[in-house]
């Protein structure tokens, strides 16, 4: 464990007395061993509430899943299409007989699956090829400090020498 002197990051809550200034009491290299120190701090009775995990050095990073192409832009829109027609089914469902009831989510369904690959390919062929692949997009932080306010750093930073 290491600190790094954030001292108060700017925001509404740096703008407090001397007491509301916000100390770090450690930083780490990923998310889950700041979330592992605020959970061992729970675990002592700390008041957690007190604290928060701010990542810093963020970065972009994006995981191409796979080749996108017209045929599986209008599947997927089939899908999520089927998901809204399934909604929309069921909320007109609430006022239909029962025999209505599942010729309304048979046709909900239909309807949305068509629509949504209708939507999902034009959506694709619109795109003019400028975007051919899927991706999963997040935000990645390259250090991770875990900030006491209230003057409670010292006491935070002596819990966690104690029960490491």
């Amino acid at each position: 464990m290491e600190s790094n002197g954030f001292g108060s990051p700017p925001g509404p809550d740096s703008a407090g007395s001397a007491g509301d200034a916000w100390n770090t009491v450690t930083t780490y290299d990923t998310y889950e061993d700041a979330q592992a120190a605020v959970d061992r701090l729970s675990d002592e009775q700390f008041p957690v509430e007190n604290l928060e995990i701010v990542g810093s050095g963020l970065r972009l990073v994006e995981h191409v899943t796979g080749r996108l192409t017209k045929g599986k832009a209008a599947a997927a829109g089939a899908a999520s299409g089927a998901w809204f027609g399934l909604f929309i089914a069921l909320l007109l469902g609430i006022f239909a007989s029962v025999r209505a009831w599942l010729a309304l989510i048979v046709v909900g369904l239909v309807i949305g699956a068509v629509w949504g690959a209708v939507f999902g390919f034009v959506g694709h062929r619109a795109t003019g090829g400028k975007r051919d692949f899927s991706s999963n997009q997040h935000l990645v932080a390259s250090q991770y400090a875990v900030i006491a306010r209230g003057g409670l750093a010292d006491r935070a930073r002596n819990i966690l020498e104690t029960t490491t």
